[in-house]
């Protein structure tokens, strides 16, 4: 239990890092946690089918599946973006950054596992 909570930190550690790497690139604006949502939603679907298919060594889906992708996509700063972008009455960028996030990344998810 110790190698997989290891493996599901180092996984993190490098997901997060990367998280902030393009927030900041993005001077902090919402696009960079949509960016981060989508690319993670991407590869979370990939390694899920790779792991339901016992195609990838649970290691890797821990590692990447669990640690990287929990750290690198990110629902809090989601909603604490969204509520910014409402606070400064800009309602349909914030219903359109909803909407593209939910259905955007669960729609990739779901074209991968079908």
């Amino acid at each position: 239990m110790i190698i997989q909570i290891l493996l599901v930190a180092t996984g993190g550690f490098f997901g997060s890092m990367l998280r902030f790497y393009i927030s900041n690139k993005c001077h902090k604006h919402f696009i960079g946690t949509l960016i981060a949502n989508v690319s993670g939603s991407i590869l979370l679907g990939i390694l899920l089918k790779y792991h339901l298919e016992n195609a990838i060594p649970k290691s890797v889906w821990l590692i990447l599946g669990i640690g990287f992708c929990g750290a690198y996509t990110t629902f809090s700063t989601f909603g604490n973006e969204t509520i910014q972008l409402m606070e400064a009455k800009q309602f349909r960028s914030a219903l359109l950054y909803v909407i593209s996030t939910f259905f955007v990344s669960i729609g990739i998810v779901w074209s991968i596992l079908i």
